[in-house]
């Protein structure tokens, strides 16, 4: 959030009112308009997500042949999460139904959303952090669904390293056929390492290593260098006027990415 108008309103006060109230209360009035201006940002911001976002959920839920309630579940839950208002609603419903019709398009809802979150990596990690769940709503993906959100993930910009990252963070299981044509690729052997009960010397959950992107082969100072560059990505200061449901899935991509490297840390002894 900016105080621009914060100082704006400290300084006018200072200067015209030559006294710490009058400093204060200029502040004060200078808060209430950047809050407001942020607010408003943050609405602009939620609006333009809800119609590709809620579209491509539709597609998802539908992938299999047809949309369980565990999946119309979660459509309401994320309609209840981004605080929409009864427009807004409407619009998002109408997408979401748009994106199970047989003949929908899926690609100019995913180039919607590249282009949104284009500036961003993290937001774009956060809309695909919500897409799984809707992949995963019934506990399993469909090979069929799992294929869409691969599809999905490349459309945000992600490979598929960085969707296996997701999956093994949030305990989801890749489909049986998906796993299968992805060990031609090398990818399963790296989803079972990262995903099984972790090393005596690290709690259990997912591989920090794989959470970070690399292999456990390298060395410390390119550990170091991929620790960086992501949490320099994903710091919550980087965040910008996000809607908010967006912003929390974002800053706890944060908060894994530093948990993996202090448990890395700690393991190899890097100071």
């Amino acid at each position: 959030m900016s105080f621009l108008w914060t100082w704006v309103g400290a300084a006018f006060g200072l200067t015209f009112g030559h006294s710490l109230g009058a400093l204060i209360l200029g502040a004060l009035i200078g808060w209430v308009v950047d809050t407001m201006r942020h607010q408003r940002r943050r609405l602009r911001a939620q609006r333009q997500f809800v119609a590709p976002l809620f579209a491509v959920l539709g597609a998802l839920a539908k992938a299999d042949g047809r949309v369980s309630q565990a999946e119309i579940s979660v459509a309401e839950r994320m309609m209840q999460r981004f605080n929409l208002d009864a427009t807004q609603r409407a619009g998002a419903i109408a997408r979401f139904n748009a994106g199970k019709q047989a003949g929908f398009q899926l690609a100019p809802a995913l180039a919607e959303l590249r282009r949104i979150c284009a500036p961003q990596p993290q937001l774009a990690w956060a809309v695909l952090d919500v897409l799984a769940e809707v992949a995963y709503a019934e506990g399993a993906a469909s090979q069929a669904g799992f294929q869409l959100l691969q599809q999905t993930a490349h459309a945000l910009g992600f490979g598929d390293m960085q969707l296996l990252a997701l999956l093994m963070m949030r305990g989801y299981a890749m489909p049986q056929g998906a796993a299968g044509a992805w060990q031609q690729q090398g990818y399963q052997q790296a989803y079972q390492r990262g995903s099984r009960q972790a090393p005596a010397s690290r709690s259990s959950g997912p591989d920090p290593y794989a959470v970070l992107g690399v292999e456990r082969s390298s060395d410390d100072a390119s550990i170091k260098r991929a620790y960086r560059k992501l949490i320099s990505q994903y710091h919550p200061d980087r965040l910008g006027d996000l809607p908010e449901e967006l912003r929390r899935r974002a800053e706890r991509r944060a908060s894994e990415i530093n948990t993996a490297w202090e448990a890395i840390k700690g393991e190899r002894g890097i100071v």
